[in-house]
């Protein structure tokens, strides 16, 4: 099965909680705090592998989550880092935000990206100590590593793609110039996936061909296969279109041609406008009349024409030799840029926006801030110190200008995430 679209959420590892400790040794008083700090999580990192040629395994493994850091410990040892979690993709796949449809990664070449970083680990209760504050009873839980859903688009790297309607002889025209070996029947169709093909023109000189399945017409607003297979001629660099010109199924090559060019455009504007070379297939069925006929038309458009048979092989050396030549002028395979993630997106992510709401129900107030439970984790309700801490957080983040404004009084009642306590100012 091919598969060429897939959706998966992946979520980097958090932090390491930082440890609450106190030095202890025979003989030593009042050693202090020697909490360490936690380790970071692993990155969630993408590589290609070019042993995956579809993303069917997605299909089946929607979710991948990397390994959190290791708590810091006594003696001011800090946690391990946890290891990245590498997700393989064939080569080509273009990953894609699925909130904001941003590209995120074009993994078309070797190099790994990190499209989830680990959180940070959490400091230990040793960097808390200050001259005022000596036993600080507290840490700093570990960070959260970013979290995505993504969607997984499969776009072949093709310097050249065969289009043309179903039957008209894509398969066979690459089979009889390279290496692979495609379904090839009478019938509309036959092929069902893209087949990749390497054409050598020289020693040291070749390209990469793509037979994409036959498109008919309505293929840009997804009637048959097209629209499902269209994503894959974007990449291309230059476009053949094969046309059956001896008109065996009643269809006219010219009006074939229009339509297939119109839906390209429909899909993609900058497919029309696409290099393309016109090969007039299975002209050894054809009268001269018709090869003509149809070479003045293509010919006003400006576009380089060959008839050829593939077949026969007639006129294929001369087609493959015309596009390796086009080629040497084109540039490279289009990659896609990565469009960076807004900092305002990731902190709202993270809860580094300090993003929260409040609200009043039977005399008391609920204060709903999901980033604040990380810090809850690590603060001691019995100590001064910690609660203090506490405090300051609730202060820089507005929490307590927004509770005042809404017109709380000592003694009031206050839920944070499920955790209930009396306002005192």
């Amino acid at each position: 099965m091919f598969v060429d679209q897939a959706r998966i959420k992946i979520k980097a590892g958090d932090g390491g909680d930082g440890a609450v400790s106190f030095h202890r040794e025979k003989y030593v008083a009042a050693g202090g705090p020697d909490g360490g700090d936690g380790g970071r999580g692993g990155d969630i990192v993408f590589q290609v592998d070019d042993s995956f040629s579809t993303l069917i395994d997605f299909r089946y493994k929607r979710k991948y989550v990397a390994e959190r850091g290791q708590n810091g410990s006594s003696r001011n040892c800090t946690g391990k880092s946890a290891p990245p979690l590498v997700v393989k993709v064939p080569r080509g796949t273009i990953v894609r935000d699925a909130k904001s449809g941003r590209i995120m990664a074009d993994m078309s070449s070797d190099e790994p990206k990190v499209l989830a970083r680990g959180g940070n680990g959490g400091k230990g209760n040793v960097h808390f100590a200050t001259s005022t504050r000596q036993i600080p009873k507290f840490a700093k839980p570990g960070y959260p590593g970013e979290e995505f859903e993504v969607t997984l688009e499969l776009k072949l790297l093709a310097d050249v793609g065969l289009v043309g309607y179903p039957n008209v002889g894509k398969s066979t025209l690459i089979s009889v110039v390279s290496a692979a070996k495609p379904k090839i029947a009478n019938y509309h169709f036959t092929t069902l996936t893209p087949v990749l093909g390497v054409v050598r023109v020289g020693e040291e000189k070749s390209f990469v061909m793509a037979d994409i399945p036959g498109l008919i017409e309505g293929a840009g607003d997804g009637v048959g296969l097209g629209h499902e297979f269209l994503r894959h001629v974007e990449r291309c660099r230059l476009i053949v279109h094969v046309v059956d010109v001896s008109g065996v199924e009643g269809r006219d090559p010219e009006e074939d041609f229009t339509i297939i060019n119109q839906e390209l455009a429909k899909f993609n504007e900058e497919l029309a406008k696409r290099p393309q070379i016109v090969a007039a297939n299975k002209s050894d069925m054809a009268t001269e009349e018709q090869v003509e006929r149809f070479r003045a038309f293509i010919g006003e458009k400006g576009i380089p024409f060959f008839t050829i048979s593939a077949a026969t092989t007639q006129g294929t050396a001369e087609l493959m030799n015309k596009i390796s030549e086009v080629l040497d002028t084109l540039p490279p395979i289009r990659e896609y840029e990565a469009e960076p993630i807004p900092q305002e997106e990731l902190d709202d992510m993270l809860g580094v926006g300090k993003k929260f709401e409040v609200h009043v129900e039977d005399g008391v107030y609920f204060v709903e801030a999901p980033w604040i439970q990380h810090i809850m984790r690590t603060v001691d309700p019995d100590d001064y110190s910690s609660l203090q801490y506490f405090q300051r957080v609730l202060i820089n983040c507005g929490i307590i200008a927004k509770l005042e404004e809404m017109g709380v009084q000592e003694g009031d009642t206050v839920d944070i995430e499920g955790f209930e306590f009396d306002f005192v100012y």
